[in-house]
């Protein structure tokens, strides 16, 4: 079976492409590769962060529909919460680069992401609806991202929207033009690269720890693992040591 995701890592960057053009549906086969590809990269040590583009003019449609049918939908279905999970869960940032249409499967996909970027003619869409479905990932995603009226538009109508109204909502981070989509994403994972693998893996350590949590639990979580782990590893120290020595830091990503 050909592969779906070209991956390669280069400088503690890892760039994973889906690879199912002209609109990368999503296909069973190809979420398990993705999860598989992120379970791979999940534990090496220097790695700092990770871009999730697609090739061809279009992210991704969605999932396959036909995967949908009954009995299909019984595998598909927890397949691609999995695959999400790993995306959301992955211990170090995520930044997705999205060019042109990204519905459905692949909206709720790129949701999973820490940050994305959008090309300037991107749109984003959950169009479930209008084939009788909902949109599982995105009805638990959209409120927690945008505000909950947003949330319902995208989801009750089908609609798309474009890139500078998903920024305004703050569905997406960065609106570039078309052609600079990777570029830019490649950007900011750069200048994560620069910084401790430790102290990056913390960050989303605390980010996810405390999500949805109350204030005085969510205090208490980040303060924990800030004293509990971070304040253990090697880069902690050489970080603070660095600044009051009034040098730059040699980071060994532990």
């Amino acid at each position: 079976m050909d592969s779906c995701i070209r991956t390669s890592v280069e400088g503690g960057v890892a760039t994973m492409t889906i690879a199912r053009p002209p609109v990368n549906v999503l296909t069973l086969a190809l979420l398990r590769e993705l999860g598989g590809c992120l379970e791979r990269l999940a534990p090496v040590g220097d790695l700092r962060a990770v871009v999730l583009a697609a090739e061809g003019k279009h992210f991704s449609a969605g999932a396959d529909v036909g995967e949908h049918l009954t009995p299909s939908y019984r595998e598909l279905i927890p397949a691609f919460l999995r695959t999400l999970e790993a995306v959301a869960s992955f211990p170090l940032p995520v930044i997705a680069a999205v060019r042109g249409r990204c519905l459905g499967g692949g909206f709720e996909l790129v949701q999973m992401a820490d940050l994305i970027v959008a090309g300037a003619g991107a749109s984003f869409g959950q169009p479930e609806i209008l084939l009788g479905v909902t949109a599982p990932a995105a009805c638990a995603m959209l409120p927690r991202l945008t505000h909950r009226g947003t949330a319902a538009e995208i989801l009750f109508t089908g609609e798309a929207i474009g890139a500078e109204r998903a920024l305004a909502c703050g569905l997406v981070q960065r609106v570039v033009a078309d052609e600079r989509v990777e570029e830019e994403a490649l950007s900011i994972a750069r200048r994560c690269a620069g910084l401790s693998a430790a102290a990056l893996r913390m960050m989303k350590r605390t980010l996810l720890a405390t999500a949805g949590l109350p204030r005085t639990e969510a205090l208490r979580a980040a303060g924990a693992v800030y004293m509990d782990e971070l304040m253990q590893t090697a880069d902690a120290g050489e970080g603070l040591s660095a600044f009051v020595e009034e040098r730059t830091p040699v980071w060994r990503h532990r």
